[in-house]
């Protein structure tokens, strides 16, 4: 049996993250809001960490303003952005609007909740940090892919979407040594990388972190990223 590594990395506060010129065209995703037609940006990872306030992020509220800035400095502020985030009251699967979603690229990750959840998201092996051929769809707001030294996604869910009871950061309201949070991971571990009784595999379940501490979040390669949806499509 193998486990995953120790790694400790410096990863960029998200709450100091500025907001961008709105009138970037990010590939075209200037978002319409609901009723759009055509594909814009609604989906992505966080281009950054949480830093020093680890698994803290101000709640669901403040998770979702993180989403909402980043997509603004993308240009795409006029849509309502959640994160994918599970609490004891509330489900990720059940705060993400309908779809279907689109990456920076303008690639469909998912037409809905339901395949969103059976399917997952197309993502690259392990390791690979080159992606000519734009298979891997999970990237961020920039349309970069998630470096490996970072690639522990926080969700506090279940594979189903919904919350994986304790390990949520304490509703994330947390950065304690005593607090934990379901991660999930942005690529696909190699068969050999085994954890008993996880599904190392998973987009938004793959196992718990060390704790709710930047070091925490850092040591089982994470950085305290998170998954943002626009919920109007």
């Amino acid at each position: 049996m193998r486990r995953l590594s120790s790694f400790l990395v410096p990863v960029t506060m998200l709450g100091l993250i500025a907001c961008g010129d709105s009138s970037t065209d990010a590939g075209g995703m200037g978002g319409t809001g609901g009723g759009s037609t055509e594909p814009s940006l609604s989906f992505f990872v966080t281009s950054a960490g949480s830093g020093v306030i680890g698994g803290n992020l101000g709640g669901l509220a403040g998770a979702d303003e993180i989403c909402q800035n980043l997509a603004a400095a993308v240009g795409a502020e006029d849509r309502t952005w959640h994160a994918y985030l599970s609490t004891s009251s509330e489900d990720a699967r059940d705060r993400i609007g309908t779809g279907p979603w689109y990456n920076v690229r303008l690639q469909e990750v998912a037409s809905d909740v339901a395949s969103l959840h059976e399917v997952g998201i197309p993502r690259l092996l392990w390791g690979v940090t080159e992606d000519p051929d734009e298979e891997g769809l999970l990237i961020d707001e920039n349309g970069d892919l998630v470096p490996l030294a970072e690639h522990d996604i926080v969700t506090g869910s279940t594979e189903e979407g919904t919350v994986s009871e304790g390990r949520t950061c304490l509703d994330w309201t947390s950065a304690s040594e005593d607090e934990v949070a379901q991660a999930g991971h942005s690529d696909i571990a190699p068969p050999e990388f085994v954890i008993e009784g996880v599904d190392l595999q998973s987009w938004n379940s793959a196992h718990e972190t060390a704790s709710c501490t930047e070091p925490g979040l850092a040591e089982r390669r994470g950085a305290g990223r998170f998954y943002c949806f626009a919920i109007d499509g």
